[in-house]
């Protein structure tokens, strides 16, 4: 299978579970926003970001592993090796991981609900490390629907069981426990399979230096990535309460998973495919591999932002509770931006580190942001409240992104497509004219209307320009359709 080929594969093969994510991420804001009360929304939003930030740097370095070197192996003795290698080692950590979290939480002086909490969604962090070393597994191997039905089954069992939680009361744990519960359903269908890739293999120490040499960084950097995205709401809870951090995950979870969906539907299927390139083709393949989903990642992120910036206020009227509204439609254009810059560094850029095996770099990458995010945090939220947490957030992507380019010079430096990103701006500025100048009508007759109105004046206005080649596809498609010669 080309690279090409396998990038387009995946970016129709992985649509189907990123729209299952996206609207279980737009129900998780309308139903926990309404049957939790601002206060509880803010512990849940707090324990999500602390058992997210254990995770990602107790586990994800295995993870990393898994994707990235499972596709240099060739014999069936190396891949019995590797599988063993990453499950021994995890199930080691597990052993130890479980009883120090129960520890560290029995200990931290927390309020029994948030204490509740938070020891859910650490419970739950072993359970997500075995179905992820899975997914990446199937990721990395191209079996695209295997990768996207164990997405969709956790998704929505995640949702169904949480819900179901906070209906019979069980307040800030009610989505940690979905988070917890629901992965346990996936294992049983996924991991004996897995775990038999590993008969006759031994954990090779010279294979897991390798793998901690190359995943602990990215780890680490991942990690920091998450305080850079999670540590306005620790400080927004140090400085003003519980309440103020629910109004802000509200909005933020809003404008930010909208892209989030769309920057790991296209980097699921992006991944592989550059990993392929560079390996059987060299540079010169994964330039090309790399311009072309560069260009659609703009294409697709960049109105993606535009757009949620100028629909912050019908879609807050019509997703959020009321308690929280007045908040989201502040921050959402901020957290907009924040979400695009974010989405070029994790799924585009950054991802030259990853290929050039210079992780150590993507941490000193991400430490540049996450150092300036604090600052800029202790600065603006005694200043502006959650809009000057949404600032910080906003500058510290920024300056992480030119960080990201500067650095990559010395490990792989992925192409600019700067065309594409001068034309979909261009295509973008157009949009937000028209739509800006429509009636506020409110709620969702308005929301439809703008986004409506805002897609069909993006695309007419990108078919012109030929934004990102868009117009060179549409009409090679035509052609074969019609069986000329594409």
């Amino acid at each position: 299978m080309s690279e090409k080929h396998m990038f387009w594969r995946g970016v129709w093969g992985y649509l189907p579970a990123q729209i299952v994510q996206g609207v279980v991420g737009f129900l998780t804001i309308v139903v926990f926003t309404r049957l939790l009360s601002p206060a509880d929304f803010g512990h849940y939003a707090l324990a999500f970001s602390v058992t997210t930030l254990a995770h990602t740097a107790t586990f994800s370095w295995l993870e990393a592993s898994m994707a990235r070197f499972w596709a240099a192996e060739r014999t069936p003795e190396g891949l019995a090796a590797h599988f063993a290698s990453l499950y021994r080692t995890s199930f080691a950590i597990i052993a130890v991981f479980v009883p120090v979290a129960a520890l560290t939480v029995w200990l931290l002086p927390l309020t029994p609900s948030f204490k509740l909490a938070v020891g859910f969604g650490l419970a739950g962090a072993p359970i997500r490390n075995l179905a992820k070393l899975a997914q990446e597994r199937y990721r990395a191997a191209g079996e695209v629907s295997k990768a996207a039905a164990v997405d969709m089954t956790v998704a929505v069992l995640g949702f169904l069981v949480g819900a179901g939680f906070a209906f019979a009361g069980a307040g800030a744990s009610s989505p940690m426990l979905g988070l917890m519960i629901a992965p346990l359903f996936a294992l049983p269908f996924i991991l004996p399979g897995e775990l038999r890739r590993s008969v006759g293999g031994a954990v090779d120490r010279a294979r897991l230096k390798a793998y901690a040499a190359y995943g602990y960084p990215i780890a680490a950097s991942l990690t920091l990535a998450l305080v850079l995205a999670s540590t306005d709401r620790f400080l927004l809870a140090a400085f003003m309460d519980a309440a103020a951090v629910g109004a802000y995950h509200a909005s933020y979870s809003l404008a930010n998973r909208t892209l989030d969906v769309m920057f790991i539907w296209l980097g699921a299927a992006g991944a592989p495919a550059m990993v392929m390139a560079l390996e059987r083709g060299g540079r010169e393949a994964l330039r090309q591999t790399a311009l072309e989903q560069g260009s659609t990642l703009i294409l697709i992120g960049l109105p993606a932002a535009v757009g949620l910036a100028l629909v912050a206020r019908p879609m807050a009227e019509l997703m959020i509770g009321e308690p929280l509204r007045v908040a989201a439609t502040l921050v959402t254009p901020w957290i907009a931006a924040s979400a695009f810059l974010s989405g070029m560094i994790a799924y585009y850029f950054g991802f030259g580190f990853t290929l050039g095996k210079k992780t150590g770099l993507l941490l000193v990458t991400m430490a540049i942001p996450a150092a300036t995010n604090v600052v800029l945090n202790l600065v603006l939220i005694p200043r502006l409240g959650v809009m000057g947490a949404a600032m910080a957030t906003a500058l510290s992507f920024a300056i992480g992104l030119i960080a990201c380019l500067m650095l990559s010079r010395r490990a792989i430096a992925l192409p600019v497509p700067w065309d594409s990103l001068i034309r979909c701006g261009l295509a973008s500025a157009i949009m937000a004219g028209v739509v800006s100048q429509l009636p506020p009508l409110g709620g969702l007759v308005e929301l439809i209307m703008d986004a409506s109105v805002g897609g069909l004046v993006y695309a007419a206005a990108a078919l012109a320009l030929n934004a990102a080649g868009v117009r060179d596809v549409l009409m090679r498609l035509i052609r074969t359709r019609r069986g000329a010669p594409a």
